[in-house]
């Protein structure tokens, strides 16, 4: 029993440990990995949130700061704003659910329920595994054309989410190898020697399947979440990390050749998104137009939560195609209807107006200043938990900068919850529990 004790305080995490994981159960249109329609993740998600208001409530743990409070429960109010003043708000219900879940409720529980860096650690952990998992899938469909249709190839590395979520294991790989790069350049106090070149290692591999999902936003939002990162760890090993990490993509993608002419028509193609779009550059712009429409119309309280797809053709142009091919890895020919804007900003904006995108947008602006503010007064203290801070500054970043490209929707979104919640405990705890080893 006594080898057991320090694993104990661990035991509160075992929901969101789990729900991290389970986001690796196969998306396939069918009741796999999930229940009446309910993703596993999402139910574990709902325990961690049980298991963080037990805590609350019979062992009277302390609540959230009144700091925390304001930053994590004021988009609650556009939310629930949003959803009366819809046209149908009982329409609307199931988007109030979702948005509670992943921007109130879960990283409220991150924040309680990760009592240390230790607890941080450990999430941001599984987050890297289930990145590897998902990662060596996505290799694996490139090299035996089992993957998502791309340019007329079953090349496209999707993981275990299938076509119809191209995004998921993009999202997954960036924030895997963004909480790797952080630990590869400051390991905790006391971890063993061998981790640092183990998140290297880790952080560099993850570089081919993020590459070989021909995700731009995805390639977009890692680069900056990795520099941020590079950037706060100071100015030697800054230069250092840039060296390892030029050389890594030059050697696995140049070097192997790994998918280096289509990921090379990819790379151009950012460039020419304003010139000569491809039609799915053409066709975000244009429901990116018709989302700032439904906000003109609806200023204040916006077209209410999932309004969008029903306001969408009265604002859109007729260049909008009627939706996107999607094929391969297991799955037939489909057509997906386009039905948000895949811009976090927009479709805030477009369905909850100017105060629920306020309430959304400075929540997370707070996430980001203070994780930042408290990094570098970590820093300047020596506290042993800067390795936390980077990473939690590091995914931070990353999703703020991806919202640009996607929004939420998918098996991946609850991990979204769980980033905002360990930028939060970091951002939002109290300092002596923040720089704990």
């Amino acid at each position: 029993m006594l080898p057991l004790l320090p694993l104990l305080p661990l035991l509160p995490l075992l929901p969101l440990l789990a729900t991290v994981l389970l986001v690796a159960l196969p998306a396939d249109g069918t009741e796999t990995g999930s229940v009446s329609g309910v993703r596993a993740a999402d139910l574990l998600s709902g325990v961690a949130v049980l298991v963080c208001a037990g805590r609350l409530l019979f062992l009277r743990r302390r609540p959230l700061t009144t700091a925390a409070a304001v930053v994590l429960g004021l988009p609650a109010v556009g939310i629930a704003l949003a959803t009366v003043t819809a046209a149908d708000p009982v329409a609307a219900l199931p988007g109030f659910v979702r948005y509670l879940q992943i921007f109130v409720l879960v990283p409220a529980a991150v924040l309680l329920l990760v009592r240390d860096a230790r607890g941080f650690r450990a999430v941001a952990g599984a987050v890297v595994l289930l990145a590897a998992v998902q990662g060596a899938t996505g290799v694996h469909q490139y090299l035996t054309g089992s993957g998502a249709s791309y340019m007329g190839e079953d090349v496209r590395a999707v993981g275990t989410f299938g076509p119809g979520d191209v995004m998921g294991m993009a999202t997954v790989v960036g924030y895997g190898l963004v909480a790797a790069t952080a630990y590869a350049l400051r390991a905790p106090a006391g971890a063993p020697r061998p981790l640092r070149a183990w998140a290297l290692a880790a952080a560099a591999l993850l570089v081919v399947p993020l590459a070989l999902s021909f995700s731009r936003g995805a390639w977009i939002a890692t680069a900056a979440g990795a520099l941020a990162v590079i950037a706060l760890t100071g100015l030697r090993q800054a230069v250092r990390a840039l060296a390892v990490l030029g050389a890594a993509g030059v050697v696995l993608v140049g070097g192997f050749g790994v998918g280096s002419e289509m990921i090379s028509q990819r790379l151009t193609s950012i460039t020419e998104v304003t010139s000569t779009p491809d039609r799915s550059v053409n066709d975000r712009y244009t429901m990116w137009a018709a989302a700032t429409g439904m906000w003109r119309e609806h200023p204040a309280t916006g077209v209410g939560l999932k309004g969008f797809p029903a306001h969408r053709d009265a604002h859109a142009s007729i260049g909008l195609s009627a939706g996107s091919d999607t094929a391969g890895a297991g799955q037939e020919f489909r057509k997906q209807p386009l039905l948000s804007p895949h811009n976090m900003y927009l479709l805030v904006l477009s369905e909850q107006g100017l105060i629920g995108f306020t309430a959304l947008a400075g929540s997370w602006a707070a996430l980001l200043v203070g994780g930042v503010r408290r990094l570098v007064l970590a820093r300047a203290r020596g506290a042993a938990a800067v390795d936390c801070g980077l990473a939690a500054v590091g995914l931070m970043t990353w999703q703020t900068v991806d919202f640009l490209y996607a929004d939420i929707g998918g098996p991946s979104t609850v991990l979204t919850g769980i980033v905002l919640g360990l930028a939060a405990w970091w951002a939002l705890s109290e300092p002596e529990r923040a720089t704990a080893a």
